[in-house]
């Protein structure tokens, strides 16, 4: 497809398993074109990712997860080259909020008003990066204090739901996947239309 718009996805090592590979392979399947980059790591690389589930504990569990292969290189983004940015939630965020080229890139698309989609933990870098001020967001219960402390405001909503303010999608976790996306899409300016036979056209 000539012309195909293109997201720019932030995961890393431990990132949530589901986090990762569900928007990857939706946002893939309504046409968009999305690198998946983790920094110092290149096309073909891998990261280890991890399965959190909430099974009775006072916090998730995690378990192993599967191995996923990044298609495009850290080193070679240019941001100017993406319609919107998705951040992966798990424990990856923690450390990727470190490094200064990473909060660079979520200041970049949030200054200039392009559809930036976090989850779950992946709001640590938001928050990190300086960009919630005054804004309204939803992320894991536990980084609620953080949003708060980096001065946005925390919308406590079920795990099921997503949060839209202006540019910025946000959800607590992987099971407000369906919701997420279906936001974040509209804030893309995607259309989805389900014909008669059940079919869906996209047009992005």
């Amino acid at each position: 497809m000539e012309n195909t718009r293109k997201i720019l996805f932030l995961t890393g090592d431990f990132t949530e398993d589901y986090e990762t590979m569900v928007p990857f392979q939706m946002l893939e399947m309504v046409g968009y074109e999305v690198h998946t980059v983790c920094p110092d790591k290149k096309k073909g690389d891998t990261v280890k990712t991890a399965i959190h589930d909430f099974e009775g504990d006072q916090t998730y569990t995690e378990k192993p997860g599967h191995n996923f292969q990044l298609n495009y290189t850290f080193s070679d983004v240019n941001v100017s080259d993406y319609d919107g940015l998705v951040i992966a939630g798990g424990r990856a965020p923690e450390y990727l909020r470190l490094n200064q080229k990473v909060l660079e890139i979520t200041r970049y698309f949030m200054e200039h008003n392009k559809p930036v989609a976090a989850i779950c933990h992946g709001i640590q870098i938001l928050t990190a990066a300086r960009v919630v001020t005054g804004r309204k967001l939803t992320a894991y219960p536990a980084v609620g204090p953080e949003v708060e402390l980096a001065g946005g405001t925390y919308m406590d909503v079920p795990a099921t739901d997503a949060v839209v303010d202006g540019n910025l999608v946000t959800s607590p976790a992987w099971p407000g996947h369906a919701k997420f996306i279906r936001e974040f899409l509209q804030v893309l300016g995607a259309k989805i239309e389900i014909g008669q036979n059940a079919t869906a056209e996209a047009t992005v």
